[in-house]
């Protein structure tokens, strides 16, 4: 049944190669960077709110590996050469 349908992909195998996912790739679901970037992503959220300079007593931090300044209870993220005020979950 399947006999003829062989013989006429056969003429195109060399073109297709076989298609797989790989773990440890960066986009992959199981890979640890697409793990620490969905939760980036889940656990700060960049707001509307941007400002040219900072307040001042301002300490830079890391959270999740990403910089932020922590300014009393507000963090700011830089952005394009100025900050965008993000909130962390």
């Amino acid at each position: 049944m399947f006999a003829g349908l062989v013989d006429s992909i056969a003429p195109f195998a060399p073109f297709v190669s076989d298609a797989q996912a790989r773990v440890g790739r960066p986009l992959t679901p199981g890979s640890v960077a697409g793990v620490a970037r969905r939760t980036t992503r889940r656990t700060i959220r960049r707001s509307t709110v941007y400002v040219a300079r900072l307040p001042a007593a301002c300490v830079k931090t890391s959270i999740n590996g990403t910089l932020l300044w922590h300014c009393g209870s507000t963090y700011y993220q830089p952005y394009g050469g100025r900050y965008v005020v993000v909130h962390v979950y």
